[in-house]
């Protein structure tokens, strides 16, 4: 509870006395596999059995298939030490990563992880992901953009806000779109928003907190926060993960 109240506070709305908090909630663990703790995961995406995931830091960015029980990757794809990979996602049989200040995505065919084709876009690209009929991207600031799945035209910039007033900016990081919602990453902090994608609020707090011991993570290197969001929607179930952790999580939300 105190987690979530600072949180709210650095948000700058706790001071509200009539403020409508959402609910918490918290991953209750199904399972823990091994992840490549070299991994700085930008992008998580789950489709058909497979995982895959987007690496960033320059000169060492990647996009990799992944082994989801040994953590291994079974294609690992190196970028040009110039860009900075991003958020993942799939539209069909492509995959578009994004970059976080060259302006540029990366599209490559789902199988074979060839590069097809380079999209460029203005700002930051940040998370990326899909609802079936639009693509939704954050960008370090306080809202997220609607794009054309097959073009990446931009179409539509939405403010993300909580109880009616506008989130600080970089806090929308690793998207991920199920049903009615966006989860997205609050950067460097162990939440997750639960945002209404129709109206930009936040219905709900995740708190990731508990997922690492205090030992696990004073061994982590600087900057390894929570980040990584992938659904399966066979089980109804999520994989998260952070930058340089050693294992990913398939989890179920329930109420704190």
């Amino acid at each position: 509870m105190i987690q979530r109240l600072v949180l709210i506070c650095l948000l700058a709305l706790l001071c509200q006395p009539a403020l409508a908090q959402p609910p918490v909630l918290v991953p209750r663990v199904l399972n823990a596999y091994p992840h490549d703790s070299s991994a700085f995961t930008q992008g998580l995406l789950w489709h058909a059995g497979a995982l895959y995931e987007s690496t960033g830091l320059r000169g060492h960015s990647s996009l990799r298939r992944v082994d989801i029980e040994t953590g291994a990757p079974q294609i690992n794809l190196p970028l040009d030490a110039a860009y900075f990979a991003e958020g993942l996602e799939r539209v069909g049989d492509r995959l578009i990563q994004l970059t976080w200040q060259s302006g540029l995505a990366f599209v490559y065919d789902l199988h074979s992880l060839e590069l097809i084709e380079t999209i460029q876009y203005a700002g930051e690209g940040w998370g990326l992901c899909s609802d079936g009929r639009f693509l939704f991207m954050s960008d370090g600031s306080p809202y997220l953009s609607l794009r054309d799945q097959d073009t990446f035209e931009l179409i539509f910039r939405g403010a993300v806000t909580l109880d009616g007033q506008l989130i600080p900016p970089q806090l929308l990081n690793e998207l991920e779109c199920v049903g009615e919602h966006i989860y997205a990453n609050a950067w460097n902090t162990d939440y997750i928003f639960v945002i209404d994608k129709y109206t930009g609020e936040i219905t709900a707090l995740i708190d990731a907190s508990g997922l690492l011991s205090e030992p696990e993570r004073a061994v982590l290197a600087g900057g390894s926060v929570l980040n990584g969001i992938a659904y399966n929607p066979e089980s109804d179930t999520f994989f998260i993960t952070g930058k340089r952790w050693p294992q990913m999580f398939e989890v179920v939300f329930r109420e704190a």
